[in-house]
Order: C-alpha cells, then sequence, then structure tokens
C-alpha cells in the first residue's frame, strides 16, 4: 500500500511536462534522476520490509500427543510459536538465522531444543533465560563465530551441548560453560577451532560424554582438559596434530588418558613411527579401550602401535572404517606381549593390496588370546582353517556381512572337525549361504555353541533333518526365502527368529522355546499354541493375521508379551471388544508394541482406524439381538396398531370401501354391455334399508301404506303408488349382495333408511349407509336422496362414535319419527310420502 501511494505521488509530481523549444536541454534529466533514486528507495524500503525479524511469526502444529514438536525441513526463517506446554522442540535443518530475545518466552517446560543444521548466526543473551527445564540443547552446524556465556547462564539442569561445526576459532575470552554444573555430554569443535585454553571447561566437573573435533588445532594449554574428570568416554578428531604437531596431540591424549576412559580417535592417517607418537600416552596412562574410527594405517605404523602400547592392560580394540595400505608384515612386533586382549572389533576394513596381503599365521602371538573378533562388512570370502586353529580362546566370532558360501564356510569351520570348540556365539548373518545342511553339519562338534545367527542368507529350503549341538539354544534364520519348517530346527531350542520369511504355517513341537519371532511372512493366524508350552514372547507383526481371539491365546499356557500389530485385521464386534479389552488389562497377556500399530483393513468404512479407537455400534455388534428386539417392538406396535384399527372399525371399513369399488366396477361394466337405457327400466322411488329383526314393521305397514294408490289430502289427486325396493323381494337370485345392493341404489331415487337398535347392529345396513354415503358424494343423486325414519327415540349421541356416517347424516338432514301415538300416523305417512315425491312434485310443479 505505501508502495503504491509512494508510486503514484512520483508519477503525480515529477512527470515532465511537454517540452518547449525554448527550454534548456539539460534540465530535462533531473526529474528522471529523482524518479530513479525514489525507487531505489523504495526497493530498499520493501528489501527491509521483507527482512524484518519483526513481523509476524510463523506457526509449528506438527506436536504430537506427548507434546513433541517436530518442526524440521520445515522451511522456517524464524523460530515458530508451538503449542504451549511442549517438550521438546525440533527445529533441525532449517533456514532460521537468529533466535531473537522473546522468541523462547513461555516454554519454561521445554526439555529438548535442536536447532541443528541451519544458518544460524545471532543469538540474542537472554534467548534461554526461560528455558529452565532444558536438558538437551544442540546448536551444531550452524554460523555462530562466537560463544556467548550468558546464553547457558540460566540453564542450570542442562545436561547435554552440542556445539560441533560452527565456525568459532575459541571457546570465548571469558569461561562459557561456568554455570552448567550439570552437564554430562560436551561436544565442541569444528573446522575453525584453532585454540583450546587452560580455563576454557571451567565449571564443568565431570563428563559421561567428551567430543572434540580439532583437526586444525595449532594452540593448546597443557590441562585444558585434564581438570575435567572422570570421563566416560571422549571422542578426538587430530588429524593435523598428529601429522604436523606431535607434541599438542601428545598433550591433548595425555589430558584424556585413564584407564577407565574409553578413547575414540577419529580421521587418523597413521603412516610412520612419528605419527604414532601421541599413542605413547596412552601407553603411559595404560588406557583399557581403545577405539578408531576413520583410520588409514600402513604397515610400519601398525608395528610401531603394537609396539608402543606393548604390555599395558589393552583389553579392546575397535576398529571402523579401515584403509590398510600395507601387505600384513608386522613381523617386527611378534615379540610384544597381549595377554590382556579380549575383544577385537573390525568393521568396513579396506585392503588396498589384497593380493599381496601375507597370511596372518605370524600373528600368533596376537591372535592366541581374544574371546571375541568381530570382522563386519570387510569381503572377507574366507577365513583359512590354520587361522581358525590360532583363535584357541575364542568365545564369539562374527563375520557378518561378508563374502562367505558354503563352501568357503567349510573352510573357515575346518569341515566341522570342531576347530573352534570353545566357541560360544558365532554370527554368519548377511553372506552367500544356501545349504541348512551343510550349516548344520559344520556346527554340529562345537560343543558350547549357543548362540547362531544366520540371518539374511539365501535359505530357501528347510531338509527334514539337520544334526546341531545339543548346546544350542538361540537360532536366527531371518530375512531368507523359507517356505516350509521342517523338524531340522533343534528341540533345545530357547529363542527362534523365523522373521521376514515367506512362511505360511508353523507346525513343530518346541518344548524348551521361551521366544518366537515370526513377523513379515504370510501367517493367516497365530500358531497353535500346545506346540510352544513355555513360550512367554511371540512377535507376529506383518503377516496376514485377520484375527485371534482369547481362546488363541488361552491355548499358550505361559505367554506375557505379544507384538501382532501391523497386519491386516477384520474388525469385527468380537475381536474389537477383544482387543480393547485385552490393551485394558493389566494381567495376563501384555501387547508390547504401541496400541497405534493395531489397525481395521475391514470393512472399508473402518479401513485405517485404530482398532482401540474404534466404536461400533450395538446395530452392528448385537445384530441378531437386534434384529429380535426391532421384530418384537415392530410385532406390538403392529398389534398396538391392529387393536386401534379394530377399535376404529378400519377393517370393516376398508372391506366395504373394496367391496364397494368392487361393486361400482361391475355396475359400469353392466351399463357398458347393456346400455344406459336398461337400467332406467328398473327405477324405484325408494331403497328400504332396514334391518332382518324390523321387517315385520316394513312388511306390515311400510309397503302396503306406500305401494297401495292413496288420495291427496289436499287436492283429493290420486297419485299413483310407490315402488319400493327391499331385498328379499327384488334383489336378483345368483348375483353377489353387494353387488344387489349397489344395483338397487343406482335404481332407486331415494334411499329410505328405517333406523332403530337393531339397524345399528346390522352390517348389511352399514353397508347400505355407507353407500347412500358414497352415492352423496359421487354426483348421482341429490342432496336428499337419504331419507331416515326413526322407528325408536335415537338421537344423535346415543349412535356409537363409529358410526359416524350415521352420525353426519343426522346432523346434516331432517328424520321422521315413528309417532307412538296411532293418531298421528297419518301425518307421519303423508310426510314420508311428500319426501319421497319431492323431486317429482317439483317437476310437476315447474312443468304446470
Amino acid at each position: 500500500m505505501v508502495v503504491r501511494f509512494l508510486a503514484r505521488f512520483a508519477t503525480r509530481r515529477f512527470v515532465a511536462p511537454t517540452r518547449s523549444p525554448s527550454l534548456p536541454r539539460r534540465r530535462m534529466g533531473q526529474p528522471a534522476l529523482f524518479l530513479h533514486l525514489l525507487l531505489l528507495l523504495l526497493f530498499a524500503l520493501c528489501w527491509g520490509q521483507r527482512s524484518n525479524p519483526g513481523g509476524k511469526r510463523p506457526r509449528c502444529g506438527r506436536c504430537d500427543p506427548r507434546l513433541a514438536c517436530n518442526c524440521s525441513h520445515a522451511g522456517l526463517t524464524r523460530v515458530p510459536s508451538v503449542a504451549a506446554g511442549a517438550r521438546t522442540l525440533d527445529l533441525s535443518f532449517n533456514d532460521i538465522s537468529e533466535v531473537a530475545a522473546d522468541d523462547l518466552t513461555g516454554h519454561a517446560r521445554l526439555e529438548a531444543l535442536s536447532l541443528h543444521g541451519n544458518k544460524l548466526a545471532v543469538i540474542h543473551p537472554s534467548a534461554f533465560d526461560s528455558l529452565w527445564s532444558l536438558e538437551e540443547l544442540d546448536l551444531s552446524d550452524n554460523q555462530l563465530a562466537v560463544l556467548h556465556r550468558r546464553w547457558f547462564s540460566r540453564l542450570g539442569v542442562l545436561r547435554e551441548l552440542n556445539l560441533l561445526h560452527n565456525p568459532y576459532s575459541c571457546l570465548g575470552s571469558r569461561p562459557v560453560f561456568q554455570r552448567l554444573v550439570g552437564l554430562r555430554r560436551l561436544r565442541i569443535g569444528g573446522p575453525a577451532l584453532e585454540e583450546l585454553k587452560r580455563r576454557d571447561l571451567t565449571g564443568i566437573t565431570q563428563l559421561e560424554e567428551l567430543t572434540v573435533h580439532a583437526n586444525n588445532l595449532t594452540r593448546y594449554e597443557a590441562g585444558t582438559l585434564g581438570d575435567v574428570w572422570p570421563l566416560g568416554r571422549v571422542t578426538l578428531s587430530l588429524h593435523g596434530p598428529f601429522l604436523t604437531n606431535v607434541s599438542l596431540a601428545s598433550a591433548v591424549l595425555r589430558d584424556v588418558s585413564y584407564p577407565e576412559t574409553q578413547l575414540i580417535l577419529d580421521d587418523l592417517h597413521l603412516i610412520g613411527n612419528r605419527s604414532v607418537l601421541p599413542l605413547r600416552e596412552t601407553a603411559r596412562k595404560r588406557v583399557r579401550k581403545m577405539s578408531f574410527h576413520n583410520l588409514s594405517v600402513s604397515d610400519e605404523a601398525i608395528t610401531d602401535f603394537l609396539v608402543a602400547l606393548d604390555g599395558i592392560p589393552l583389553t579392546s580394540v575397535f576398529m571402523d572404517g579401515i584403509m590398510l595400505t600395507g601387505e600384513g608384515r608386522w613381523e617386527g612386533a611378534r615379540l610384544t606381549d597381549y595377554k590382556s586382549i579380549d575383544e577385537f572389533f573390525l568393521r568396513n576394513v579396506v585392503v588396498l593390496n589384497v593380493f599381496h596381503f601375507t597370511s596372518f599365521l605370524e600373528l600368533a602371538f596376537l591372535l592366541k588370546y581374544p574371546r571375541k573378533v568381530s570382522v563386519i562388512n570387510s569381503q572377507v570370502f574366507v577365513m583359512p582353517c590354520l587361522t581358525s586353529r590360532l583363535l584357541v580362546n575364542l568365545q564369539y566370532l562374527d563375520l557378518s556381512d561378508n563374502l562367505l558360501t558354503d563352501m568357503t564356510l567349510v573352510e573357515t569351520l575346518c569341515d566341522g572337525d570342531g576347530t573352534l570348540k570353545g566357541l560360544r556365539a558365532l554370527n554368519l548373518s548377511g553372506n552367500a549361504l544356501k545349504s541348512l545342511s551343510t550349516m548344520s553339519r559344520q556346527v554340529a562338534k562345537l560343543s558350547k555353541l549357543t548362540h547362531l545367527d544366520i540371518s539374511r542368507n539365501g535359505y530357501s529350503s528347510m531338509p527334514q533333518g539337520c544334526s546341531w549341538p545339543s548346546t544350542l539354544r538361540y537360532l536366527n534364520i531371518s530375512r531368507a526365502k523359507l517356505t516350509t519348517i521342517t523338524s531340522c530346527l533343534p528341540a533345545t531350542l530357547e529363542v527362534l527368529d523365523l522373521s521376514y520369511n515367506d512362511l505360511k504355517g508353523f507346525l513343530l513341537i518346541l518344548p524348551a522355546l521361551r521366544e518366537l519371532h515370526l513377523s513379515g511372512n504370510k501367517l493367516l493366524r497365530l500358531p497353535l499354541g500346545w506346540l510352544f508350552p513355555n513360550l512367554q514372547t511371540l512377535t507376529i507383526q506383518s503377516n496376514t493375521l485377520n484375527m485371534f481371539d482369547r481362546s488363541d491365546l488361552e491355548s499358550y499356557s505361559r505367554l506375557q508379551d505379544l507384538q501382532a500389530g501391523q497386519n491386516k485385521f477384520v474388525c469385527s464386534c468380537d475381536f474389537v471388544h477383544f482387543l480393547q479389552s485385552v490393551v485394558k488389562e493389566a494381567g495376563g497377556v501384555h501387547l508390547t508394541d504401541r496400541e497405534e500399530s493395531y489397525v481395521c483393513d475391514s470393512p472399508f468404512s473402518l479401513q485405517g482406524e485404530p482398532v482401540g479407537r474404534v466404536q461400533l455400534s450395538v446395530v452392528v455388534c448385537q445384530r441378531v439381538l437386534f434384529v429380535s428386539v426391532s421384530c418384537g417392538v415392530a410385532l406390538l406396535v403392529g398389534l398396538l396398531v391392529c387393536v386401534l384399527l379394530w377399535r376404529l372399525h378400519a377393517f370393516w371399513y376398508l372391506r366395504m370401501t373394496w367391496a364397494w369399488l368392487r361393486a361400482k366396477r361391475g355396475s359400469q361394466r353392466r351399463r357398458r354391455r347393456d346400455g344406459p337405457e336398461s337400467e332406467a327400466l328398473l327405477s324405484y322411488d325408494a331403497f328400504v334399508s332396514y334391518s332382518e329383526r324390523d321387517a315385520s314393521w316394513v312388511e306390515n305397514l311400510l309397503v302396503p301404506e306406500l305401494e297401495q294408490p292413496r288420495d291427496n289430502d289436499e287436492g283429493s289427486v290420486n297419485h299413483r303408488p310407490l315402488t319400493l325396493c327391499l331385498h328379499k323381494r327384488d334383489f336378483l337370485p345368483g348375483r353377489w349382495i353387494v353387488d344387489n345392493i349397489m344395483s338397487a341404489m343406482e335404481r332407486s331415487r331415494r334411499t329410505l333408511f328405517i333406523l332403530s337398535e337393531n339397524f345399528v347392529q346390522s352390517d348389511w345396513c352399514r353397508y347400505e349407509l355407507d353407500f347412500s354415503h358414497f352415492q352423496l358424494f359421487s354426483g348421482s343423486a341429490g342432496g336428499d336422496a337419504a331419507i331416515l325414519v326413526l322407528l325408536e327415540p335415537l338421537s344423535k349421541d346415543d349412535i356409537p362414535r363409529r358410526f359416524c356416517k350415521l352420525r353426519k347424516l343426522m346432523s346434516s338432514n331432517t328424520y321422521l319419527e315413528w309417532p307412538q301415538e296411532e293418531e298421528r300416523s297419518e301425518e307421519f305417512w303423508r310426510r314420508l310420502r311428500l319426501a319421497l315425491r319431492g323431486e317429482e312434485d317439483d317437476r310437476e310443479r315447474r312443468t304446470s
């Protein structure tokens, strides 16, 4: 917005007017120059706003339920704001260049902070003051050129500090670590470190681990590292001093060498007697454990090293990443004494002149003492039998990740003649072995062998029978290609690892087995528990296991720990309930892998959901019960509805409606068949609807009175007699009674209802009443087509509510009452005749 305003201002104020010929040309360049300066100012302003650290801080929400926040590789340029109460914060591998005073305010509970691999060059002196609980701080691989003591003045509980690979040349003019009395692990140095002074580590009283990278160290005050004691492990990178400043390297080794301190030397190039001289300091201090990482060494240097350490109680030598530039000619050290040596560990060994390398036969003085020998990932394809026989005290041999084959194994183990008779543990994993029968034959006479690791080899089949030493207890054949298990496996095994093969089943009795590892196979179910009566630990992760239940686990009489996650579980109700109960139960089998590793694979709606969080409804889990209850409720509701409908006579109305519809349809078919004129020939003045119990009144009084000729009271005019339709007399035999009722009503001008208690109780009378009501609304009859005659006193309120049609007719129509007095009967008959002839009389009046 500011930029747009200034740009608009510049264009309005400094746009040059059209040049007049009279204006000097040199004045035309001043507004343009000013505009250029203004644009440069705007660019600087924008850049300043972009790099302004006072802008809004980014936020990182990648915190797990344990309040461990992982914000690494997020492209951050500032320390982000994270959840309050975070315990660990990982900001490694970002582009953070500064930690401001308030960036970490409010994180008093933070225990670990990592700023590794950023561009950190500036840290405010009070940036870490609020981190009262901080125990681990990693500032390695940044751009810190100067270390300030104020950074660490409030970190009283700090136990681990990493300052490696920063461009500082010294540790500061004043003691930086003076307040870190609880520090136990310290890593300092880098390619720019040139000086270590006596007071640099003031305040640090003891360390479990000290790492110093000082390949370019040029100044060292004796005693700088000596003031810290005891030291559990010391790692030194002194490549330059070992080559160019032997006295400096000797002074450093003198200060950190103690009999119980493990000394690790990185990045050394030992090429002659002079480069080995600093190691004499370790001999004087009688160091017992020495390790070399990334070591390049010649024959002369090895000989000098062995001579320099002659007679000291050296027990362990570890070498990782070694390059041998000689031919193995170490005869000059054959008179040295290494009776105390217990372990040789060699890994990633490269012999440049391998075809010129001599035999180890002349090293009998060195090989007859160690109990543990490891030669790992060093392209060893054979160890001659003569060399094997030199290892008379050997108890542990590790030749993993080499090039051994079945044929060279025969040579290494002297064709199974019992050489290496004291061997207790043999590791041949990661070679090119293929025959289990050859393996078992070669180790059969190793009478003390208890541990055998032949994993990561090419075993694809297992013979039916094998001969193993009776002492074998631990066997590892994981990550091979086995498809079946046979009785080749020894019954004496206590721990068996067959992980990551192609097994589809396991049926073998192993009575002594305590641990069985079957992860990464193709098993569909848990092995039968009775096969392993003493099994305590079972791992069967990453198989094709669908489910297991309590009965499967109860078959294991002593099982305590189970790992069965990362399978394709079918989350049925039984399995979900069982697994959740196993997780909650304190006793019994314990699931040692994480609860989150038990994930549903089916049904599809639950796919990917952890089993522990699944909540299945009663509809899914208790289907039979739910259906039973639902059917019971539906039946009960149905019964209640039926009772209600029965009370409301709905069924009767349905039957009546259906009967009327059938009769109506039949009547329409008759009209189409016989023609409309056929109905008019059989018309009646009235259809009489009455109860059978009132038949005597109808037949003895009503019919004679209406069907016989009478004179009009007013004018003595003869009127024709009325024609009545009676069901006894006029219904056609053989027809459905409902058809007769419908036909009679359709052929009658009126419907005469003889009402009484008997009428109300008659179903057919109700049919006729409702049919009459239908005709009233069908348009085929007049508004007074129904005539009501009450034989006895009967009010609308006396009629039950189920006779809704009758109650409606009595409310809307005038009805006649049969008089109890005889003298009023003539008036009743006169009014009835007038009602029945009402429509006809109207027509006669109109015509007259």
